[in-house]
Order: structure tokens, then sequence, then C-alpha cells
């Protein structure tokens, strides 16, 4: 019980490191975007995801990159489709 809690710890400690780091190696933005690894390396090699290959062998990703990108395409929720609905109305009404 005693090794779970560390790595549980350790893990946790890991995450903030992360965290903190601006630019992460490819293990590292599986970690921080919970992609598998196979997939990560299908979306660089497809030039999906933005990446950096300094060397030509090894990626590094900019963790701010990674975040818009993981951010892309956002569904809006019932409330905001409500509001731009309403709002669409009172301008039409308006005008």
């Amino acid at each position: 019980m005693n090794s779970l809690k560390l790595d549980e710890r350790l893990e946790r400690i890991e995450k903030l490191l992360i965290g903190n780091k601006r630019v992460l190696t490819f293990d590292e933005a599986c970690d921080y975007t919970g992609l598998s690894k196979s997939y990560l390396y299908k979306l660089t090699a497809a030039a999906m995801v933005p990446h950096s290959k300094p060397n030509g062998k090894v990626l590094y990703f900019d963790k701010e990159k990674l975040d818009s990108w993981l951010l892309e395409n956002q569904v809006k929720t019932k409330n905001e489709i409500e509001k731009e609905a309403t709002s669409h109305i009172l301008r039409k009404q308006k005008a």
C-alpha cells in the first residue's frame, strides 16, 4: 500500500513538472495530451499536430501550440447556441 501512495505522489509530481515546461518531448506530449504514442506519431507524420524536428529526427512540441490544437473545433453548449439564437432574433426584429 505504501508503494501505491508513493507511485501516485511521483505521478502527480511528474505532471506538475511537465506543466511547468514550455517545450515537451514526444513522450511528455503523449502524457500531456493523453494520446497514445502510435496515434500522436500518426498525427505528426500527417502534419496534423504542431511539432518541431530541429535535428530531423527528434520530435518536440510547444505546449501552448498543443493547447491551441487540442482546443480547436470546440463544440458550443446548448446554452451558448440558445443565447446566439435569441440575440440573432432580437437583432432581426430591430431591423
